[in-house]
């Protein structure tokens, strides 16, 4: 009772105090080392750049500003020497516990002011993406809460230390782990939470639970260890082990210290994000599992009826195997670590079925025991979170009304050690969606709704041959395009849809695909009649398989489309990021050698002028394109660190990459494309360097190097690297 009447008066001296407005401020201001300095979210996403980073950035500063103020608050009656009348008139405990409740008050107040500032700023710098529920969980999460964990982790080194200036190193040791050594680690980077992309298209529930979780985490944490620290506190004129001797006397105080950490042990060791699979990515042992002795594979049914409130999945499986090998067998399946197994029958019996400890590549190791009998029906139902197995690259595993991408074990356990049958791995697959929702099978396949429900949501079937398979699914339009001889499926987030039309995307697809197809060949995971373009959630890449290929949302972006390194405007970045499905995909480029211009971006972005040529005249081309690169490279040979690199060794890591990054993608984006044009003329023009780059692109693969190399390029072009040297 005493402290709820002392915090009024303590909450107002402390927002009396000039120091406390100065560092509510400075805190309010903070976002913008997120636009300008510290930028932990790398995606080029609107959200990422716009919200993430300022949010971010902001709690970092925030909390090491209320950490520093909290420190010099509680040392504030030590330093003026009236420590010992205050503690007579007020218990130091009332007193810390005043000053605690005080500094939160302060903390929710300046992060909603924070809120309230950049409101119009970041919808502003966003734009038609911005969303409300983005804003606010972004602000909340990533630094509305820093704030509240500096303050406790600051108040419990001086509880512990009674020393400012031990507390203030204490504390930034402290924030400096979390920026460094634990940064990779999700769970442990306290201040800092690992965000590297927000999605603008689709949502991002899935990251704003893993920062919450994380917080969650940490605020049970340093609350024990402040309550531990607050049974600490010097009274009576006795040390630490005298004061905590007689504050444990009530037994209620470590009893609540220890429960917190319980529940903050127990939170971290039961997060449910992400699974514990080898992170040795050269271990493949569950591809080592024998075949099962005389079984075949018949045909696989699932049912998949994914929570989208809950980010969860519940799903029932069915196999049919041929065993004639006369004896029980042993069938391997992948699940995800995130899935619980339950119901495992054969014929209708059950069996026993066990699930390793060990998780490989995102999956865990079912093992069931089927029958000697010679047709063999497994059954199973499987539900749960499904993990994912990059904590610095959470998002992949999107489940939401909006967005879902379950691959292979994540939508049904996979066979592992069974041979296919006459057919291969035929399935059958239904999944139940809610009704704005379209499934798209990732091939060849087509999905067609066979049930409408009551509830608004609607089952779609698909036949697939896989004994995994991939099924994106979301808010999507979708746009069929005649070009190259085929009709392209063209699928874009429905909240990115005026972002498309201002860059004319459909026409830039047609463009891309007539001219490629007609210079360099089709596309070889093309079904010559059928082609699939998908607009994933922000996923790092894009990948490849027949009748379908992956765009990443991060290559559409406002930002992105703008980036005139690509192209002069939006439509022609567009053109560019459809001209990698020739040069990236279609062809793949090793990058192991960052100081190499050598890489996709060289002949996608002379490719690109090539088709802008065509559609605008060679005038605008040539000031867009080659005059832009030569500008480029003329500065690029002008630079003070290319002149003098022993000086760029001088600086430190993190400078000298970013410098040695942006140098990189000068030689990318604007030399390489200069060498292949200088190619061009050496060659005998346009017509004689197209019949080149059709063969490299049709080039029969090396399955152990499948990558394009220079050489290759330079051998076909029957040219050295000095005859392309620009100096």
């Amino acid at each position: 009772m005493k402290t709820m009447r002392l915090f009024p008066l303590e909450l107002r001296r402390l927002l009396q105090s000039r120091l406390t407005w100065l560092i509510l401020l400075l805190t309010v201001l903070s976002p913008v080392l997120g636009l300008v300095l510290y930028k932990p979210a790398t995606s080029t996403t609107m959200l990422s750049m716009y919200l993430a980073n300022p949010a971010i950035a902001g709690g970092v500063a925030g909390a090491i500003l209320f950490g520093l103020l909290t420190i010099f608050e509680l040392d504030r009656a030590r330093r003026s020497r009236v420590d010992i009348l205050t503690d007579a008139v007020v218990s130091p405990l009332t007193t810390a516990l005043t000053r605690l409740l005080a500094l939160l008050t302060a903390a929710v107040l300046t992060a909603g002011l924070t809120m309230l500032v950049w409101l119009p700023i970041s919808a502003g710098l966003i734009g038609a993406v911005f969303t409300g529920a983005n804003y606010v969980l972004a602000y909340l999460l990533f630094m509305g809460l820093a704030l509240p964990l500096g303050i406790l982790a600051a108040a419990a080194a001086y509880q512990f230390t009674r020393r400012a200036d031990l507390s203030i190193v204490l504390f930034i040791a402290f924030c400096a782990l979390s920026l460094t050594v634990w940064a990779a680690d999700w769970q442990l980077c306290w201040l800092n939470p690992c965000v590297w992309a927000l999605s603008d298209d689709f949502s991002n529930l899935r990251v704003f639970r893993s920062v919450a979780w994380m917080r969650f985490t940490w605020l049970l944490a340093l609350a024990g260890v402040w309550t531990i620290s607050y049974l600490c506190i010097r009274q009576y004129g006795k040390g630490v082990f005298g004061s905590l001797a007689r504050s444990v006397r009530r037994l209620y105080r470590p009893v609540i210290a220890l429960a917190l950490l319980a529940c903050s042990g127990a939170a971290y060791a039961a997060q449910p994000f992400i699974d514990h699979s080898n992170p040795d990515l050269t271990v493949m042992s569950f591809y080592e599992i024998p075949y099962a002795e005389g079984v075949t594979f018949v045909r696989r049914t699932a049912q998949v009826f994914p929570d989208t409130d809950a980010g969860t999945v519940t799903g029932r499986a069915s196999y049919q195997f041929r065993n004639t090998s006369g004896q029980e067998q042993s069938i391997s399946f992948g699940i995800n670590p995130g899935y619980a197994i339950s119901n495992v029958k054969a014929n209708g019996a059950d069996i026993p079925f066990t699930v390793s400890d060990y998780q490989e590549y995102n999956e865990a190791l079912l093992e069931v025991t089927i029958p000697a009998e010679e047709e063999v029906e497994l059954t199973m139902e499987y539900s749960g979170f499904p993990q994912e197995s990059m904590p610095t690259m959470q998002g992949g595993k999107e489940l939401s009304d909006e967005y879902l991408c379950l691959e292979n074990s994540a939508l049904s356990p996979r066979v592992m050690n069974v041979m296919p049958g006459d057919a291969g791995y035929p399935a059958e697959i239904e999944i139940t969606l809610p009704e704005n929702m379209l499934a798209i099978p990732f091939g060849s396949s087509e999905a067609e709704v066979v049930a409408e429900h009551e509830d608004g949501t609607r089952t779609w079937r698909y036949e697939h041959n896989g004994a995994g398979g991939i099924l994106y699914a979301g808010d999507y339009i979708r746009e069929d395009i005649e070009a190259g001889g085929m009709t392209i499926e063209f699928y874009y987030g429905r909240k990115h849809q005026a972002v498309m039309e201002a860059a004319k995307a459909v026409d830039a697809v047609k463009e891309v695909v007539d001219y490629c197809t007609g210079h360099y060949g089709s596309l070889s995971f093309g079904t010559g009649e059928t082609l699939k373009l998908i607009q994933s959630r922000v996923a790092g890449g894009g990948y490849a398989t027949t009748g379908a290929s992956l765009l990443d949302e991060a290559d559409f972006t406002a930002a992105n489309l703008g980036n005139t390194e690509k192209g002069g405007g939006a439509g022609e970045v567009m053109i560019h990021e459809l001209v990698h499905q020739w040069w990236g995909l279609g062809n793949m480029f090793d990058t192991s050698d960052p100081t190499s211009p050598w890489s996709a971006e060289g002949l996608t972005v002379y490719t690109t002028y090539r088709i802008v040529k065509e559609l605008y005249g060679e005038d605008y081309a040539r000031e867009h394109y080659v005059d832009q690169w030569q500008k480029a490279v003329d500065d690029y040979y002008l630079n003070f660190y290319v002149r003098n690199p022993e000086y760029l060794e001088m600086l430190p890591e993190q400078v000298q990459l970013a410098i040695s990054n942006s140098l990189s993608q000068v030689r990318q984006y604007n030399e390489m494309p200069l060498k292949i044009y200088k190619a061009e003329q050496l060659v005998g023009g346009e017509e004689a360097m197209d019949q080149i780059l059709h063969g490299l692109f049709n080039r029969e693969l090396d399955p152990m190097y499948p990558y394009l190399t220079y050489q290759e390029f330079l051998d076909a072009c029957h040219l050295t690297e000095e005859d392309l040297n620009l100096g």
